[in-house]
This record gives structure tokens, sequence and C-alpha cells, in this order.
């Protein structure tokens, strides 16, 4: 199979399928011609590797346990696992993080209406401080 059937067939671009196989992720053959071609189980392999990357996981990652994954099911791959808990951990932490900030925007808005609230006042000759008097 070549390039660009592989490319029809798991729906992943040639560039990508190009850097999959630069990252050891997928092998390929030379015809004499200089094309590259593939053997049907590269379908599977480019199927698999969508996947982990729809987890968050980096090619390097990947790579760590594609090969066992192919050839066994993911449950029998030791190496799987560990990842998995990594990148849950690393998850945790950014949501963490971004409720942080998310806490910092509300309080940040709010902060900036009350002070447009009040500046309006102002400017339309309301008072909203008891303490000070109208003319």
């Amino acid at each position: 199979m070549k390039i660009g059937q592989l490319s029809e067939a798991t729906g992943v671009s040639i560039r990508s399928l190009r850097y999959y196989e630069q990252q050891g992720l997928i092998a390929s053959t030379r015809q004499a011609n200089g094309y590259r071609t593939y053997s049907p189980l590269a379908v599977e392999t480019v199927e698999a590797i969508k996947l982990y990357l729809n987890l968050g996981l980096t090619t390097e990652q990947i790579a760590g346990f594609l090969t066992c994954v192919i050839q066994n099911k993911e449950a029998f791959c030791a190496e799987v696992m560990p990842v998995y808990e990594r990148k849950l951990a690393e998850i945790e932490r950014q949501i963490v993080q971004l409720t942080q900030i998310r806490t910092n925007l509300i309080d940040r808005m709010a902060a900036l209406t009350a002070e447009q609230n009040r500046t309006t006042c102002e400017e339309c000759g309301t008072n909203d401080d008891p303490k000070r008097s109208e003319p």
C-alpha cells in the first residue's frame, strides 16, 4: 500500500504519516522508484496511534509501548498503565491550574464591572455612597 492509500484508509495526512515514520511509529519499505510502501498492518498501527494521540499522549510516549500493543492486547502491556497514570496526573494538575485561572478571571471581571458601575453612577450624578449627601 502506498502512502496516499494509507492516508485515505486512515484519514491521516501524508505529512503526519511521514512524521510517524520519522518518529519510528510506522515503517515502510522503498520501491525502486523511491515510493514508500506499507504493509496492511500499517492501517491498524495508524488507527492505534490516532487513539493514543486523542488521549493526549505524545508520539514519544506512544513509541514506548506501541509495538507491544500491536502484538498483544493493550491490557497485557505493562508499559501502558504507568503512561496513563502520569498523563492523568498531568491533566489533574492542569485542571487545578485552570480552575484557579478561571476564579481569577471571574474575580477580575467582577471588579471591573463594579468599577464601571461606580463610574457610570458618578457621571450620571447619582450617589450610591450613603455617607455623602446629595446637594
